[in-house]
């Protein structure tokens, strides 16, 4: 009965967090509401959380009496409650935000000392300010021609948050690069979208490789290949040992063996990839054998011709 319960409360999430959102919008814009619509929606949010304390406090009580804290308890209710698409989107925007905020102040994300990042945002600048000029230019067209106060708000406000969105989208780009250690381990990036880590032993190879695959921002083969590009273009190719997990933008989980990414500078991040193993010590040698010694080289032999610098005499008359 809790499971049903539990269901219908996330279909009537997806419907009345939208409706209450477009609420706040009229009501922050000065828009008159009749008090039965205020009263009716009001009464929709508290039943819906009604429901919620009743499916959800006894999975939060079973957690705690397991031991978990109460922040831990709470998670757990959380991820039961809240579909996994509506969470990760969620965090997406509020992580795109915080690298706004990050932009603005010309910081980066979390770079450890030592660590190199490698920028890849080239292929989609031009097109994301594309983007920011068009948004700017519908939201003052709509705002001339729009003679209706609601609508007029509603399509402000959605339009100015829309611009504000493609700022922190492409600021997100940019102050999350792709990370190479300096042990030779991988972090690959796109934005708040998407990270994966690879330690250094899981690559096998890394070598510059222009591609242009088909499809979305993250794109899986039949054959274990990520596909991870930027204005549909990848330069890097790494092969891995073995395979590794990742997680798609809205949740769901594959893995890869191949990993194809784009960056701007592709021969640097090869070359930084390749370092840490080129520079590795020989393996030691095992305990109690002797090592090779190395070869020897033979003395030249004092019957060969020295090496000559000046032009040969000219040969003495026959006796």
């Amino acid at each position: 009965m809790r499971a049903r319960v539990a269901r219908y409360l996330r279909v009537a999430m997806w419907a009345v967090l939208p409706g209450e959102l477009a609420l706040v919008v009229c009501l922050v814009a000065g828009v008159r509401i009749p008090g039965a619509v205020l009263l009716g929606a009001e009464a929709l949010v508290v039943g819906m959380l009604a429901l919620e304390a009743y499916v959800m406090w006894p999975l939060y009580a079973a957690r705690r009496r397991a031991g978990d804290t109460r922040r831990e308890a709470g998670l757990a209710v959380v991820r039961a409650a809240v579909p996994v698409a509506l969470r990760r989107l969620i965090v997406h925007e509020f992580r795109a935000l915080h690298s706004l905020g990050l932009w603005t102040v010309h910081r980066r994300h979390r770079i450890p000392e030592g660590t190199r990042p490698f920028s890849y945002t080239e292929p989609q600048t031009g097109i994301m300010w594309a983007f920011l000029f068009v948004s700017v230019v519908e939201t003052v067209v709509l705002a001339l021609v729009i003679p209706w106060p609601l609508v007029h708000a509603i399509v402000l406000v959605v339009d100015v948050y829309g611009i504000v969105i493609i700022l922190a989208l492409h600021a997100a780009s940019v102050t999350r690069p792709h990370l190479v250690g300096a042990d030779g381990s991988l972090r690959l990036r796109y934005g708040a979208l998407f990270d994966l880590r690879v330690p250094a032993d899981a690559i096998a190879s890394a070598r510059v490789e222009r591609r242009f695959p088909d499809g979305g921002l993250v794109r899986v083969d039949e054959d274990g290949t990520l596909d991870l590009a930027v204005g549909s273009q990848t330069t890097v190719t790494v092969e891995l040992t073995g395979p590794v997990e990742f997680v798609r933008p809205l949740g769901r989980r594959g893995s890869a063996r191949t990993l194809r990414f784009h960056a701007d500078d592709p021969r640097a991040a090869v070359a930084a990839l390749a370092a840490p193993r080129r520079a590795a010590p020989p393996a030691p040698t095992p305990e109690g054998v002797a090592p090779a010694p190395a070869p020897r080289l033979k003395a030249p032999s004092r019957s060969l011709t020295p090496e000559r610098t000046a032009p040969s005499s000219p040969p003495a008359p026959p006796a």
